[in-house]
């Protein structure tokens, strides 16, 4: 299992978010913004892309279910994004991700994306994802070990 004090919110230089006991951060890139010198909307949803890659890398479910991960993965069903004050180029984005709700064949998973140097809190994302079967594409309900894995994650 993967140190989970890694990508914290508690790391020096860092502001730790209550509710969340996760956090990643990355800069805005030029390419990112758009003509209006801004993160391009369509963006926020990429940076969730990557918090959420960072966040199973930080759980250690991979290895922590074993096959029972391997033959499924979740697929996002709906994403909802709030936009509260825009990105630069060069921002700092401290992007914080928790599990909201864990459903039979679905997870919902908030993101907040901060400024990591004030704090300030640009956006709000809510992300319902399936638990998909990957041999058949079909849904599938969370298997027993899955379940009490994400049950047993540090909460913030």
């Amino acid at each position: 299992m993967l140190d989970r004090t890694a990508g914290s919110g508690n790391q020096p230089g860092m502001t730790p978010r209550p509710g969340f006991a996760f956090s990643t951060t990355f800069r805005v890139r030029y390419a990112e913004i758009d003509g209006q010198k801004v993160v391009f909307n369509s963006r926020y949803l990429e940076y969730a892309d990557v918090a959420v890659t960072d966040f199973w890398d930080w759980t250690g479910i991979a290895e922590g279910v074993g096959t029972a991960w391997r033959e499924s993965e979740f697929h996002v069903r709906r994403a909802e994004v709030d936009y509260l004050k825009p990105f630069v180029w060069g921002d700092t984005v401290q992007a914080f991700v928790r599990i909201e709700k864990i459903g039979n064949t679905s997870l919902t998973k908030r993101f907040e994306l901060c400024h990591a140097d004030t704090g300030a809190l640009h956006a709000v994302i809510s992300m319902t994802s399936v638990n998909v079967h990957l041999p058949t594409g079909k849904p599938t309900p969370l298997l027993a070990e899955v379940r009490a894995f994400l049950e047993g994650l540090p909460t913030g």
